[in-house]
């Protein structure tokens, strides 16, 4: 029912208009009720769990569950807790004053009974909108009791000159102050397990003890958890009981697609509007990056177990377009194209989002880097180009023998960071079979693609070693595999 939260001030107004108690679980189901019929999408801007996690998730919100959602780093389950505030009525009227979000039809607290025994239906009533009706805590080792469910309050005890026998003087805590809320306790299995046991009654009955006062309120929480399986060995795990309480537990999972993972990489991406309007990024490009947290998630050199978070992918891409502004600047050009070199600008963000094993710490994270980029390249390659296989008869011809034949008889060629535009455009389009196979094999790529495809190509054979790649102090050496070295005796 929608009510005109502007003219409604009292509670016998409220009651004149006709409004019904109804409790937060409720509220939720039949919103969502409402959505499907209507087939509006409820969980805006979340990619990749159409016909996974969201079905799991409304089917939760019907049976009136508690939630708790598992999965690793960067699955989007704290943005699904969020989300599901659209679920919830615009405005929420509570008596005015109350701490705890009193219903005015169904009063909890000693506070809000008094004053409507005191005004009856002249108690003042204000209205809370529902993204003030969101939540949050972080379980961390220091939380306490006191935080979540409160405390006796020595200095309002002192001002309102009471004992410590008398109920004013406690000071509730997040827990009570989220009535007709919803609660999010992220990372829950970090919560020490004493902490846990507290959440016991307020998940199944729903009272609540302060230091030895026993107050029945029954409170109208949705609770919404949160937690990583690593953390179930590394750090901590929810006790038994507490899982037994919680209604339904939903896994989450990374992108299973390319294209999903793109559509993520870009909306979340905080760009410049310079960057975006002056740089070119092609979309063999996006590929290439989000291919990059495909290979570290299955690499023998990063730890499966602690996962790749979706964050690598959005910020390998700002790191990806604030290298290609700065070599713009540098060279002078206004604008510019995004290169396969421009990569190496990403490192910083993958070395800082990845757990390695123990032979990636020995071979260090740099390397551990180059290698997922390299991987990526060599998984995307055969989608271009012709297939390189592993075992080759010497006298059998490939695509590639006019081009690594180029190399051998040349010195190579240098890629530099800083190259302007057309230093770099050139540079390519002087290797002739280079422009011949990406015309054999790629005929419809337009021309702006183009460069990013050949440079694809080189780092590509280099990845199925039939041509060298030296990197630099100022950018990369392109050179045949053997040849200078055959020349040189």
């Amino acid at each position: 029912m929608k009510l005109d939260h502007i003219k409604i001030k009292t509670l016998g107004e409220l009651k004149n208009a006709g409004y019904k108690s109804k409790s937060i679980k409720d509220e939720l189901r039949d919103n969502l009720l409402e959505k499907i019929r209507n087939k509006e999408e409820v969980f805006k801007g979340v990619w990749g769990y159409e016909n996974s996690v969201i079905p799991e998730l409304e089917r939760a919100i019907l049976s009136r569950h508690n939630i708790n959602l598992l999965g690793l780093r960067g699955q989007a389950k704290t943005r699904l807790a969020r989300l599901m505030v659209q679920l919830l009525d615009e405005w929420m009227p509570i008596v005015a004053g109350s701490e705890i979000h009193d219903d005015p039809m169904c009063p909890m607290s000693r506070y809000a009974m008094e004053l409507i025994k005191e005004k009856g239906n002249d108690t003042p009533i204000t209205w809370i909108h529902r993204d003030e009706r969101f939540f949050e805590k972080l379980a961390t080792p220091d939380v306490t009791v006191a935080d979540l469910i409160g405390d006796v309050d020595p200095i309002k005890a002192a001002n309102l000159k009471l004992s410590y026998a008398d109920d004013r003087v406690i000071h509730f805590g997040m827990i009570p102050r989220a009535n007709r809320c919803i609660f999010v306790i992220n990372e829950l299995p970090d919560l020490q397990a004493r902490i846990q046991v507290a959440l016991f009654n307020i998940l199944q009955e729903g009272d609540i003890q302060i230091r030895g006062f026993k107050i029945r309120l029954p409170l109208d929480i949705q609770f919404v958890f949160t937690a990583n399986p690593e953390d179930y060995t590394n750090r901590g795990s929810i006790v038994t009981p507490l899982k037994d309480r919680i209604g339904s537990q939903i896994l989450t999972h990374y992108p299973e697609s390319i294209d999903i993972a793109k559509k993520i990489t870009k909306q979340e991406a905080r760009l410049d509007n310079r960057q975006s309007e002056h740089i070119y990024v092609p979309e063999l490009a996006m590929d290439l990056l989000e291919q990059i947290s495909f290979e570290a998630r299955k690499s023998e050199y990063v730890d499966a177990k602690s996962g790749v978070s979706a964050r690598m992918s959005i910020t390998a891409f700002e790191n990806l377009l604030s290298t290609a502004e700065r070599r713009a600047i540098l060279s002078g050009d206004s604008e510019t194209s995004v290169r396969l070199s421009d990569f190496m600008g990403v490192i910083p963000s993958i070395t800082g989002k990845i757990e390695l094993v123990y032979e990636g710490e020995q071979e260090g994270a740099g390397f551990v880097a180059e290698t997922l980029i390299e991987d990526a390249v060599k998984s995307i390659f055969p989608k271009f180009f012709p297939k390189i296989e592993k075992l080759q008869r010497k006298e059998e011809e490939t695509d590639y023998d006019e081009l690594v034949l180029w190399f051998f008889e040349g010195e190579g060629f240098d890629l530099l960071d800083d190259d302007s535009d057309a230093d770099y455009r050139s540079k390519l389009d002087a290797v002739g079979p280079l422009n011949q196979l990406i015309k054999t094999h790629q005929p419809e790529i337009s021309k702006e693609d183009s460069y990013f495809l050949k440079e694809l190509l080189l780092w590509g054979l280099v990845a199925h070693k039939k041509l060298s790649k030296h990197r630099f102090v100022q950018g990369f050496q392109f050179k045949d595999l053997y040849g200078s070295y055959i020349r040189g005796l």
